[in-house]
């Protein structure tokens, strides 16, 4: 046989099998930098398949580079673990330490802890997150691409290298005579083969070597990326929790949505009517909130004085200062049963509202206008009647909104206090506008229809309507004799605001005339100027 070297089947497939039990024999390499479990790996495919942008971004990055797709799924997983964790270099494969190092930037910058407390466990977050960093991983990928590439091409040299050795065996055992004895051509071929799978897996671990410094002198630069990136992703994440936030979205009502459902609520709060002033919603209702807690069933108002009574909720300090004094006890029991103690006194609106909350919001034309801040009549007025369904909510109330404009021009929205808000009808109607003029019957009467209706079916009285308009308009003397009898029969009250138009709340003006308690609102970045409404209803 030329070249000298064994004849002998047996002595052939011991020099060839050595070579290919050695490549066998290796550790597993795997492609997934971060380590991952079944589970983990299940909630990225099916956030992958219900996610359209995922998908998209999946096809066009791996049309244009090597295991793209791998890295997607690991930046996905590193936003969704609660404690992402990555494997060893020497566990990777070569191909895909690149991925490794860009993960790796990513875990150690400080953006991605603040992108982390966002994202881990949400696996539609952590999807926002991967979306958020689209084009720095375009970036990173464009800047590792050599890197890639020479791995690549050294892994299918070493994958080549082990199928011809294999093939020349085949073909080896093939021409091998009963003897077992090997033609000299079938068995330097064999040899031959041998000798270029050594030699191109001593290419493929120098090539990973230089791939390692590579990556090293580009750490530096991958790292600045992975940061921006991360910083990028947070902002955008901590943008859609806060529009969820401002709109009453809880995480667990979150968690619960369809990622499809999610995303198109996102999508709809993020281009809505109302988009740009989700900011100031949040702030009307954290507000409200804050004055519910502070409200004090029969003590609302402005404190005006000190008075006498057996009211403890009202007993000013050096009154509770004698209950220290042992000497002192007695007389604060006689004077607590005489209804001697000295109270705060105070003046203003009893809550005794139980019916339904009815706001009535101005949807006319002029509500377009904007005040300070850039903020439009209309979105402090859809603010306000938002923290009002709100409270409606919180104490077991119906809510109803109504939205007028011209008297040819109404809609009704219906939120029962025994059945979900929900979140699509709140978006209705804090989304329609109507356009047009402006009339007061034609709502107020639609309003007290609906106070009627619920006393007839619930017996319950002494709802709160809230008129929010910019505009005075006359009513009828016989409309007028017509609500003052519904008013007296059912017991409700009307308060209003004028948004943005002093005149409307002046003294013997049309609105001030039908109302129990009237404001005028003229800085619509101070949402404290409707606190007292939510005290005293």
């Amino acid at each position: 046989m030329t070249g000298g070297g064994p004849h002998r089947l047996e002595e052939l497939a011991a020099l060839g099998g050595t070579w290919l039990g050695r490549s066998a024999a290796a550790p597993e390499r795997h492609t997934g930098a971060v380590v991952a479990d079944r589970f983990d790996r299940m909630a990225w495919r099916d956030t992958y398949d219900q996610s359209a942008g995922l998908r998209e971004l999946a096809g066009e990055l791996s049309d244009r580079y090597d295991h793209a797709g791998d890295l997607l799924t690991d930046t996905f997983l590193a936003a969704y673990k609660v404690g992402p964790r990555l494997r060893e270099p020497d566990a990777m494969a070569p191909s895909h330490l690149v991925n490794r190092q860009i993960i790796s930037s990513l875990l150690e910058s400080p953006e991605f802890t603040e992108l982390h407390r966002e994202t881990a466990g949400d696996p539609y977050a952590a999807a926002m997150a991967v979306l958020a960093q689209a084009a720095a991983l375009r970036g990173l990928l464009e800047r590792t691409r050599q890197a890639r590439e020479q791995a690549e091409r050294q892994k299918r040299a070493v994958t080549g290298a082990a199928d011809a050795v294999s093939g020349a065996l085949r073909r080896a055992a093939d021409e091998a005579e009963a003897d077992g004895t090997v033609p000299a051509p079938a068995a330097d071929a064999v040899r031959r083969t041998v000798e270029a799978a050594e030699t191109a897996e001593a290419a493929a671990r120098q090539t990973a070597q230089d791939a390692a410094r590579d990556l090293a002198a580009a750490a530096p630069g991958i790292g600045a990326a992975a940061r921006t990136a991360a910083a990028k992703a947070a902002a955008a994440v901590r943008e859609e929790a806060a529009l969820m936030r401002a709109w009453g979205v809880g995480p667990g009502e979150l968690e619960r949505m369809p990622f499809g459902d999610r995303a198109r609520l996102a999508e709809r709060l993020r281009t809505g009517r109302l988009a740009q002033w989700a900011e100031l919603i949040g702030r009307f209702r954290q507000m409200a909130g804050g004055e519910r807690a502070r409200k004090v069933e029969n003590a609302t108002g402005e404190l005006v004085g000190v008075t006498l009574g057996d009211d403890l909720s009202r007993v000013i300090p050096s009154e509770l200062a004698n209950l220290g004094l042992p000497e002192l006890r007695a007389v604060f029991a006689v004077r607590y049963a005489a209804g001697e103690l000295m109270l705060y006194d105070s003046q203003g609106e009893r809550a005794t509202g139980r019916g339904a909350i009815i706001a009535c919001v101005d949807t006319s034309h002029s509500m377009y206008e904007a005040g300070p801040g850039g903020i439009t009549r209309e979105a402090w007025a859809k603010a306000c009647a938002l923290a009002l369904l709100d409270q409606a909510r919180h104490e077991g109330r119906d809510f109803v909104g109504i939205l007028f404009s011209a008297a040819d021009r109404l809609k009704v929205f219906r939120f029962p206090a025994d059945e979900p808000a929900g979140i699509a009808r709140t978006l209705d109607f804090a989304e329609t506008f109507l356009g047009g003029g402006t009339s007061y019957q034609r709502p107020l009467s639609a309003a007290a229809d609906l106070l009627e209706e619920e006393f007839n079916d619930a017996s319950r009285r002494r709802g709160d309507i809230v008129m929010i308009t910019d505009d005075d308009c006359g009513v009828t003397e016989e409309w007028t004799r017509g609500w003052n009898e519904s008013k007296h029969r059912l017991g409700f009250r009307l308060f209003g605001v004028a948004v943005g138009a002093p005149r409307v709340a002046e003294t013997d003006s049309v609105l001030d005339t039908l109302c129990d308690n009237l404001r005028a609102v003229e800085d619509f970045t101070d949402v404290q100027a409707a606190a007292d409404l939510f005290r005293v209803i």
